[in-house]
């Protein structure tokens, strides 16, 4: 028998602490990134915000710079040097993003402007093929936007049925309801993977596994997972996963599709034009398989080379490490902001990203956030696209607090010390 650790919470903590120190270097971390440097009036700037987008290190910016001063090319068109090497730089981050994801093939990978459009293109390009009058798609009651309104104008075109997933109070999905609105009616069902504004992280493979029973395909939201939890979309047995560059350290204007090959081979093109085509007669045309089917026109080039770099840095700091870093940044900020006078945290779900919504008695978040900017710190305030979840809590609004990485406790502290004087202010 191999020999077994006991050891009191002191002694974890302890350990904890030193692995930390060994395996996750703060300072070497933060230096890589040059927007955790700059001064805001004069103060140091304290990040909280990386729900809605994340700061870029040196290797990204350096590589998209490099790129296109130094390599820049249209892809699959030239057949010069630089545009051979330019295709081949693009298709090895196809190749990178499979492996990221644990997909079986690159070609399931699909290159699109974002999560939005990711969504929008199985919403059209599924939605309007397999999902008729009758039918019906049920997504949960903690999406984004971007989650909701495809599928609202897809059931309201097609004239099927929506169904919605109930959250409990403490924002955690009601599985026996979820398994009630199940039926043979159900053609997907598209869910986030951790919400924008609770942090809820669902039993995603269980909602898949349910999916199957019944025929459905199955769509996840990663905006707000890729980037913190190892993605297996093999192991969730997902038909469909979705994620942005911005949200994971790379460029804007960039995302991915992950669908598996023999769903996306069913599937008519989204948008047409150049480069989605095998050929073009004045009578018919005949269409490339995917991904190229679902790329039509110039490809963004440079945020897919920046999303590649994007993707090798967070490979090097380990996805293990910055789940363990993160949570205990979402444990501390919880047991912190929880001792504050007149704060209501939103949403308590067993299993959460590292973001905290929370509410502050006789201040808007609108005037939380202003106050806070006063001294440097950046944190959201709104319903966060996500305006059934504030009807669902009965909420018009949340500040967010959203944690990566290159985050410190001590960056905490100072959001403590921060809202302290915003209860002061309106006291």
């Amino acid at each position: 028998m191999g020999l077994r650790w006991f050891l009191f919470a002191s002694d974890k903590t302890a350990l904890n602490e030193k692995m930390t120190k060994t395996l996750f270097n703060m300072e070497k971390i933060r230096a890589d990134f040059p927007m955790l440097s700059v001064k805001v009036r004069g103060k140091p700037y304290i990040y909280l915000d990386n729900a809605a987008t994340t700061h870029k290190p040196l290797s990204v910016i350096e590589g998209i710079r490099r790129f296109d001063s130094e390599e820049y090319a249209t892809v699959r068109r030239g057949a010069y040097l630089l545009g051979e090497k330019a295709t081949s730089m693009f298709e090895s981050v196809r190749e990178r993003v499979a492996r990221f994801i644990n997909a079986e093939n690159p070609s399931e990978i699909v290159f699109t402007s974002g999560t939005t459009q990711s969504i929008n293109l199985v919403a059209y390009s599924f939605g309007r093929k397999f999902i008729g009058s009758g039918d019906e798609v049920i997504i949960s009651h903690i999406e984004h936007h971007a989650n909701i309104l495809p599928w609202q104008i897809l059931c309201s075109e097609k004239d099927a049925k929506l169904k919605v997933i109930p959250v409990a109070d403490n924002g955690e999905l009601i599985m026996e309801e979820y398994e009630k609105l199940l039926s043979e009616k159900t053609k997907i069902v598209a869910v986030t993977h951790a919400s924008n504004v609770l942090g809820t992280i669902p039993p995603v493979r269980e909602i898949v596994g349910l999916a199957k029973k019944v025929g459905a395909k199955t769509l996840i939201d990663g905006a707000q997972a890729a980037p913190h939890i190892k993605v297996d979309v093999k192991g969730l047995g997902c038909d469909f996963y979705v994620f942005s560059g911005h949200k994971m350290y790379g460029p804007t204007g960039v995302g991915v599709l992950y669908g598996r090959r023999e769903v996306l081979e069913t599937m008519p093109p989204y948008i047409t034009g150049g480069e989605m085509i095998v050929t073009v007669t004045m009578e018919k045309s005949t269409y490339a398989k995917p991904p190229m089917r679902f790329e039509a026109g110039t490809p963004p080039v440079s945020q897919v080379i920046g999303l590649g770099y994007a993707i090798d840095y967070i490979n090097s700091i380990g996805m293990d490490r910055i789940q363990a870093h993160e949570h205990e940044l979402l444990e501390y900020a919880t047991a912190t902001l929880g001792k504050i006078p007149g704060l209501t945290i939103i949403g308590n779900a067993r299993e959460k990203a590292a973001l905290i919504s929370f509410t502050l008695k006789n201040a808007h978040p609108h005037d939380v956030i202003t106050i806070l900017d006063e001294y440097g710190i950046a944190v959201r305030g709104g319903h966060h696209c996500a305006q059934p979840v504030m009807q669902r809590f009965g909420v018009p609004a949340t500040t967010r607090a959203s944690f990566s990485f290159y985050n410190k406790k001590e960056e905490i502290d100072a959001l403590v010390e921060g809202l302290k004087k915003v209860i002061v202010f309106f006291s």
